[in-house]
């Protein structure tokens, strides 16, 4: 295998597997820094190995291995986690056998990675420490990845991060899900994270895949779980909801090359209509526990109005409009705002949502945001403003990372 394969190779083996593996380690070490770098190191030996002994067959399992054998000198070395050799026994005994069952069916949660977003979530960090540390630990995303998301330089990511590592290492936070009202505490940032990561499966920030269909899988597996532990608390179901609803559309939303398919575009006979149906389900029971109002249920709303449609002409793109204006409302944002001058483009026109969206063009967060160039050129398209709209395409295409949306914005720009 050429070394630029093999490298491509074990980059989407380490975003696929990282995560896990820092889970697993921060377990073992309590110590969610500590566990990064000898995930780390498990990266580096595999740098150094596979190329003359080639990718195992499962390179997952092989880096675990790897990560927990460094974990354990790790713990004879330093003794972090206790102080007696019985007691180290033990820790090393957890990481090379099964889990035991007395133990698991006390554990509300069992997975890992969801304990781990919880200690992330710890009210020492601020909010914006909490969902950057998650994110980059648990979500697999690069600092560039995570600073998209939140339309903030690279440097404020990379320094909340190190915060945020240095304040639970120095509070030695207890490696232990919350319970009753600290659950709670914690609950809107776990799901704010939740929804990050799977936006980031959805429509990768960069790449040459458009989707990361294992960042989806982890969101929604991870939602079911918090949906579990919290069921009675509205927004967790409308997360799971809009979770359920958006991806029901993930195998129509790429072509056989990879290339991306737009919603409209879409041949919704793919859709995964037990997602939909799961979705559909979970939104109305957080509209049942009186969570109508709330930003993701309101979210999940809008998805819905897309499952229900059998052809996209059948959308209602005036309900779509109001539901957006409710979460401006809720949830103000520049990006909600640009969602919501699509929907009243479709709804009333081009010309309606090209008002909104120059209304957009000083916002200074979404100075460096590909999709308002990419929304405008599309409304300058139909309005007949092919010059312009040329612009705004190529415009949009130099401003996202991601390969697959780069290709796609080019090809609107010739189209002009």
């Amino acid at each position: 295998m050429p070394a630029t394969d093999l490298h491509r190779t074990i980059d989407a083996v380490w975003r696929i597997e990282s995560p896990h593996l820092i889970a697993a380690l921060a377990r073992m070490v309590r110590d969610v820094g500590v566990a990064e770098d000898l995930a780390q190191d498990a990266l580096v030996t595999a740098l150094e190995r596979w190329p003359a002994s080639g990718i195992p067959d499962n390179p997952g399992a092989w880096l675990m291995a790897t990560a927990k054998r460094r974990a354990i000198d790790h713990l004879r070395r330093n003794q972090m986690l206790t102080r007696t050799h019985d007691q180290l026994g033990r820790a090393i005994d957890e990481a090379n056998t099964a889990p035991d069952l007395d133990t698991a069916l006390d554990d509300p949660v069992g997975d890992d990675l969801l304990r781990l977003i919880f200690i992330a979530c710890h009210p020492l960090l601020p909010t914006e420490g909490r969902i950057a540390l998650t994110l980059r630990l648990l979500g697999g995303l690069q600092t560039p990845e995570i600073a998209r998301a939140f339309l903030v330089p690279e440097p404020t990511i990379a320094q909340r991060i190190v915060r945020a590592k240095r304040t639970l290492s120095e509070a030695q936070i207890p490696f232990e899900v919350p319970r009753g009202a600290a659950l709670k505490e914690r609950l809107a940032s776990v799901l704010e994270v939740i929804y990050l990561i799977f936006n980031e499966g959805y429509s990768a920030t960069t790449g040459d895949d458009w989707l990361r269909p294992e960042l989806c899988e982890d969101a929604l597996r991870l939602g079911r779980i918090v949906a579990g532990l919290a069921p009675d608390e509205p927004e967790v179901h409308g997360l799971v909801a809009l979770i359920e609803l958006q991806a029901s559309r993930s195998r129509a939303r790429t072509g056989p090359g990879g290339e991306p398919i737009l919603l409209l575009e879409q041949n919704r006979a793919r859709w995964d209509h037990v997602l939909i149906a799961r979705g559909l389900a979970a939104l109305e029971r957080a509209e049942q526990l009186g969570g109508a109002i709330g930003p993701y249920a309101l979210q999940a709303a809008i998805a819905g109005c897309h499952a229900r449609a059998r052809t996209a002409a059948d959308t209602d793109w005036r309900r779509i409009a109001l539901l957006y204006s409710m979460l401006a409302r809720v949830a103000p944002s520049p990006v909600v705002e640009l969602n919501r001058a699509v929907a009243v483009g479709m709804a009333d026109g081009p010309a309606a949502g090209l008002a909104i969206v120059d209304t957009l063009a000083g916002e200074k967060t979404l100075s460096g945001y590909h999709l308002l160039p990419a929304v405008r050129g599309d409304f300058l398209f139909k309005l007949g403003r092919r010059d312009e709209a040329r612009g705004e395409f190529e415009r949009a295409a130099a401003l996202t990372r991601n390969t697959r949306e780069q290709e796609l914005l080019r090809s609107r720009a010739a189209a002009c």
